[in-house]
C-alpha cells in the first residue's frame, strides 16, 4: 500500500509512504527515484543498527552506492544536541557532501535526530525515513518534524524537513518488545479519538488480536493510522491550524517526559496524558462525559499506564507545561476531544484551548 502526502506549499516536497512486507530488502530500488544520492549516511541507534543496519548498508552498496552506517547509543536520553553534533561531525569526517542523503533507520528518536541532522547538514540534504517501531511508523516518521530535546523540555530545538520517502516494513514489528508495541498503540488510539470513532471501536474490539500481533490487524492499524496522520499534516504542514489536534495528550505527556525523565516511554506518557486531558476537558464542559472512562478502558486493554509516574508531581508538571512550545502568552493550551472521533474547536477557529491552572492541577491530582 502507498499513501501519498501532498505538500501544497511545495509540490516537490510531497512524498509517498510505502507500507508492506519485505521492504527493507527493496530499499535501494524504492529510493532510486525519490532520493538518488552519491552516498548515503545510514543513521541508527546501537540497538536497531545491530538488527538491520548492516543489511541495509550492504544492500545500498550492492546497488552501487557508497553507504556508511553511523550509530549512537539507544535511548531517549541521547536525543540531544550532543548526539546531533557528533553525527554531523562524523558525516563531515566521512566526507559526505551536498550530493549525499541520510537514511533514518530506527524508532522515533532516530527519526527525529537523523531528520534534524539532514535538515542542517550543509544547510540541508534529503533524507528517507525507515521507521522500525510501531510508534514511528504511524506517527513520528510522518510530517517532517525533526529535532532534539533540551534541558528545558522535549523537542524544543528542531526544524521542519520533509522526508523524500517513508518506508514502513511491517516485518520489523516482529522484533518489537511488548512494551514497544503498547507504546505504539497509544498513538493509534489517539488517532481514533481525534479523527475516527469507527477506528477507535475497532481497536477496542480487537485488542486481544492486536496485542497477539495478528498480521492482518497490525497491517490495518498501520494503514489507518498512517492515513489519518497523512491527512492531517497535508492540511497543515507547519502546525498553524488543524495539525494541533495531533497534540491531544501531548501537553501533559511532554511535561511527564521533562519532569520524570525516563521513567516513562513516549507512548506511555501519551497514554497518561490523553486520560488526564480528557478528564480536564470533561471538567471544563468541553468533552462529553464518559469519554475519559472509555479511553481508560482502551488504554488498560493495551497494557498502558493510567497513573502518573511517582516522580511527576502536579506542581512540577504544571511548571513544565508553562514552558511547552505550544503555550501562548504563558497560558497552557490543550487539544481537547469533544467526543471520540471529533475534536473541539474554539469560536475563533483555534484547535487548542486554554485552561485555568487550578483546573489543570485538579486534573493532575493536585487540587480539590
Amino acid at each position: 500500500m502507498t499513501v501519498r502526502v501532498p505538500i501544497h506549499e511545495d509540490r516537490d516536497a510531497s512524498y509517498d509512504i510505502h507500507i508492506g512486507r519485505g521492504l527493507l530488502a527493496e530499499l535501494p530500488r524504492l529510493i532510486k527515484d525519490r532520493c538518488p544520492a552519491a552516498a548515503y549516511a545510514v543513521l541508527s541507534d546501537s540497538h536497531v543498527g545491530k538488527l538491520y543496519g548492516q543489511s541495509v548498508t550492504a544492500a545500498l552498496c550492492a546497488a552501487g552506492a557508497r553507504a556508511e552506517l553511523l550509530t549512537f547509543p539507544a535511548g531517549e536520553w541521547n536525543k540531544t544536541r550532543e548526539t546531533w553534533a557528533t553525527l554531523s561531525d562524523r558525516m563531515l569526517a566521512h566526507h559526505f557532501g551536498r550530493d549525499a542523503a541520510v537514511i533514518a533507520l530506527g524508532g522515533g528518536v532516530v527519526g527525529d535526530v537523523a531528520g534534524f541532522v539532514a535538515a542542517t547538514f550543509l544547510r540541508g540534504v534529503p533524507y528517507v525515513q525507515v521507521p522500525t517501531s510501531l510508534l514511528a511508523m504511524i506517527d513520528s516518521s510522518i510530517g517532517g518534524k525533526t529535532g532534539v530535546d533540551a534541558p528545558a523540555g522535549k523537542n524544543l530545538l528542531g526544524a521542519f524537513h520533509q522526508p523524500r520517502l517513508v518506508i514502513a516494513d511491517l516485518d520489523v514489528l516482529a522484533s518489537l518488545a511488548p512494551v514497544q508495541l503498547s507504546a505504539g498503540m497509544a498513538e493509534a488510539l489517539k488517532h481514533g479519538v481525534i479523527a475516527d470513532s469507527e477506528y477507535f471501536e475497532l481497536l477496542e474490539r480487537e485488542h486481544r488480536a492486536v496485542t497477539a500481533r495478528d498480521p492482518e490487524l497490525l497491517e490495518r492499524v498501520v494503514e489507518r493510522s498512517v492515513a489519518i496522520k497523512g491527512q492531517v499534516v497535508t492540511r497543515d504542514e507547519r502546525e498553524g491550524g488543524v495539525r494541533a489536534i495531533l497534540n491531544f495528550g501531548h501537553t501533559v505527556a511532554h511535561a511527564i517526559e521533562a519532569v520524570a525523565k525516563f521513567e516513562a516511554s513516549h507512548g506511555e506518557a501519551v497514554a497518561v496524558g490523553m486520560l488526564i486531558e480528557a478528564r480536564l476537558g470533561e471538567s471544563l464542559g468541553v468533552t462529553a462525559r464518559g469519554t475519559a472512562d472509555r479511553i481508560a478502558r482502551a488504554l488498560e486493554n493495551y497494557n498502558l499506564p493510567l497513573e502518573l509516574p511517582a516522580a511527576a508531581t502536579p506542581a512540577d508538571l504544571l511548571d513544565a507545561m508553562r514552558h511547552d512550545k505550544k503555550s501562548r502568552d504563558h497560558a497552557v493550551r490543550f487539544a481537547f476531544p469533544e467526543r471520540i472521533g471529533a475534536m473541539h474547536r474554539e469560536a475563533d477557529g483555534a484547535f487548542t484551548s486554554g485552561a485555568p491552572e487550578a483546573a489543570i492541577l485538579k486534573a493532575l491530582g493536585g487540587g480539590d
